[in-house]
């Protein structure tokens, strides 16, 4: 018992009500999954759990520390895709395949169901529950310890179509699986997530991950130290959550650039005129660098910026910087943090050579000095809590 206790306060940090303080082990002793269950827990597929939310109304899970072997995909040869309003992964197969258990828990039903046949639902040390339906035969019972990767049952064989119908829970709440799992490669996503109650629903909130650092590393990232915002090496995060939690602290330094060195703001951002950026002087002609790494989107004249270019970053970022005399990149270009773009210049609607720059996000403009210590020309300490469809709230680190 005290062994699997310390397995749960390893992978779970309990937030107390204020959300900011971090429970101790031992104020979470009453949630680790159990072997005893009520007659309605046996029978009813969704139901509380109970002392989830006992002690707080969110807990975390970070299963960046999840080993190989603490984590199974429901039926590793399977075809996965999503139904049910995103809330059911049906995972196509052959017959005869073996059902795994997602991670180490407790049977908490085992029984035939008219609507779902043959189900399982495994109560986690982490706080989930996975249900397994469509089985042609179940092979635990209600109260047993399973591991991750152990084969429950048999997948079952529907209307001509064998497969398994694969959903997790959190409080009895179906969520998307996609959330955690990647659908393609049926990797758990390595990073920390935060389920909170609000009234009977679970709202999630990712709050990042390190699992891959730049370089030769191939794969995709949330978050994380040496973290970047190359669209083309970070995983959209509004695919399966509205909300997410940049930390600018976390960027690697060789993947960020003040996008004028050495200028001075003559137009901040805002005002009686609502500027729709930041304007930065330094002199004619000044090399004008990519603040992040991304793609080149637009390069070209545009009505009053000028000579103007667009760059997409990830997140959800855009960068634009206009009245260049020169732009040194085109459309479909891909460009690094600190990369040489274009030449400071008085193009469009201008009076003095300057760069103009804008930041926006999800469509919409915010001041960059969200983003950017202009005094110091670097990033602030800060992170940012983005918000698919309403913006961005900076909260100083």
């Amino acid at each position: 018992m005290i062994n699997k206790m310390k397995k749960f306060g390893r992978k779970v940090g309990l937030l107390m009500a204020s959300g900011m303080l971090l429970a101790s082990l031992n104020s979470f002793m009453l949630m680790p999954a159990k072997n005893e269950f009520t007659a309605a827990e046996q029978q009813q597929v969704s139901i509380a759990t109970p002392g989830l939310f006992a002690q707080s109304q969110a807990f975390n899970v970070d299963f960046e520390i999840f080993r190989a072997k603490e984590y199974s995909f429901p039926l590793p040869v399977g075809k996965a895709t999503l139904t049910n309003g995103n809330s059911v992964m049906h995972i196509a197969t052959s017959k005869g395949d073996a059902v795994k258990a997602m991670f180490d828990g407790y049977v908490r039903l085992s029984r035939r169901t008219e609507s779902m046949g043959n189900v399982i639902v495994v109560r986690h040390d982490n706080g989930l529950e996975t249900v397994y339906a469509n089985n042609a035969e179940n092979l635990v019972r209600v109260g047993q310890r399973v591991d991750a990767g152990q084969t429950i049952a048999i997948v079952g064989t529907d209307e001509g179509e064998t497969y398994c119908d694969f959903s997790i829970m959190v409080n009895g709440a179906r969520i998307n699986p996609e959330t955690l799992i990647e659908m393609k490669s049926h990797k758990l996503r390595r990073q920390t997530v935060q389920f909170r109650k609000n009234g009977s629903h679970i709202s999630i909130t990712v709050l990042g991950s390190s699992q891959n650092k730049r370089g030769n590393n191939k794969s995709k990232n949330f978050s994380g130290d040496g973290m970047t915002l190359d669209p083309d090496e970070v995983n959209d995060p509004f695919t399966i959550t509205n909300t997410f939690q940049l930390d600018l602290d976390k960027i690697e330094e060789k993947a960020w650039a003040y996008p004028l060195p050495g200028a001075h703001v003559i137009s901040p951002y805002g005002g009686a005129r609502r500027h729709s950026g930041v304007d930065l002087k330094t002199k004619p002609n000044d090399e004008i660098v990519a603040a992040f790494d991304g793609v080149v989107i637009a390069s070209g004249p545009y009505f009053g910026y000028g000579n103007c270019i667009r760059i997409k970053h990830a997140y959800g970022f855009e960068t634009l910087y206009s009245h260049q005399s020169k732009n040194m990149v085109k459309k479909g270009d891909k460009v690094k943090a600190g990369q040489v773009i274009g030449l400071t210049g008085r193009t469009g609607r201008a009076t003095t050579e300057h760069l103009h720059f804008e930041v926006s996000f999800d469509g919409r403009r915010l001041d960059p000095a969200i983003i950017f210590d202009h005094s110091g020309h670097k990033l602030k300490a800060a992170t940012l809590h983005l918000t698919k469809g309403k913006g961005v709230r900076s909260v100083k680190n």
